[in-house]
């Protein structure tokens, strides 16, 4: 099966959406369960725009949704409504940076009742759903195809957007390292420090700043990191849970981080960390150095993402889990 790639031209977006405020309609926009910065700064610069446009704007996320802390300073974030205040059919749903509809929890319904349902995402695992899709794996992250379509809706992009797009734009490239980054894409963050946003600020709010309690986990959870050099290009992984971040003192959310420690293993193509849920499951987080593409492990398995960055969820247990991944790096 082949990528999709621009499923519609970003002026059909654009012109759903400029229809939609024209006519003061109702927009629903939600971004994926468990919002990063990129799906949560997506939304937020998306939603602002619409409603300096006219439209009736309900920002949401899918249950069970808690503000990350790390998140909660995004200009907007308190405009954010429970899902369950959102209307069941309205005139639009915008689905952002969700690679699946199952992504989209309980708001997925929308999909089918709204009277347009737009997507937009980057993620190259993502099948092609929604009336009207903008799905473009070669964009580094979803901020970059909003800053379009809000280019076409004659937005102006000042701090307060820009500072969501930055956000987005700054945590899906890690700070610019990654192979997504590409010339455009230090265009679009030039012209977003041109308004005047604090980006010093932005990146330390976004990387460089946890609680104490963070440097207690981190030191058990790498402390039993297993190093496996022979399966595939190299496996290195390591686990922990909500319940023990909780322990910590720290919310689950902390353990997204674990991950980009994990991948500076240097003899493993292929980092893991798996995130024990409250519900018995297993949050599984991939990165590759390059080598392996994670998103078709993680498909087989459930999954999506990108190649160097992917994740599923598996309801086996520690080890049957690992072994499942194993098995999957080792085929070919």
């Amino acid at each position: 099966m082949g990528l999709p790639l621009r499923k519609v031209a970003p002026s059909t977006v654009t012109s759903v959406l400029d229809e939609a405020a024209a006519a003061r309609a109702t927009v629903v926009i939600s971004g994926h369960v468990q919002p990063d910065a990129d799906a949560l700064g997506s939304t937020l610069a998306l939603a602002e725009g619409l409603r300096r446009r006219g439209a009736r704007v309900l920002p949401t996320f899918p249950e069970p949704f808690v503000l990350p802390a790390s998140l909660g300073w995004l200009p907007g974030a308190d405009a954010l409504v429970p899902s369950s205040e959102v209307p069941s059919s309205p005139e639009v749903f915008v689905s952002l940076d969700a690679a699946s509809p199952g992504r989209l929890g309980e708001l997925a319904a929308l999909l089918e009742t709204a009277g347009t349902a737009v997507v937009l995402d980057h993620h190259a695992s993502n099948p092609g759903f929604g009336d009207v899709s903008l799905i473009d794996p070669v964009a580094p992250a979803t901020v970059t195809l909003v800053a379009g379509v809000l280019d076409g809706l004659g937005v102006l992009v000042d701090r307060q957007i820009a500072t969501c797009l930055y956000a987005g734009l700054a945590a899906d490239t890690g700070s610019f390292r990654f192979g997504s980054t590409r010339p455009e894409t230090h265009e679009l963050a030039a012209r977003l420090l041109s308004t005047g946003i604090d980006h010093a600020d932005i990146s330390r709010r976004l990387f460089d700043s946890a609680p104490f309690g963070w440097l207690g986990l981190l030191s058990v959870v790498a402390g039993r990191a297993v190093l496996e050099p022979q399966v595939g290009a190299g496996l290195v992984w390591t686990w922990s849970s909500v319940a023990e971040a909780a322990e910590h003192g720290l919310p689950g959310e902390q353990l997204e981080a674990l991950v980009d420690v994990v991948r500076a293993t240097q003899e493993a193509d292929v980092a893991c960390v798996l995130k024990g849920q409250d519900d018995g499951s297993w949050s599984v987080s991939l990165r590759s150095r390059g080598v392996t593409d994670v998103s078709r492990v993680a498909m087989a398995l459930g999954g999506g993402g990108h190649r160097a960055a992917a994740g599923y969820t598996s309801w086996l247990d520690r080890e049957a889990t690992v072994a499942e991944l194993r098995a999957r790096l080792t085929e070919r």
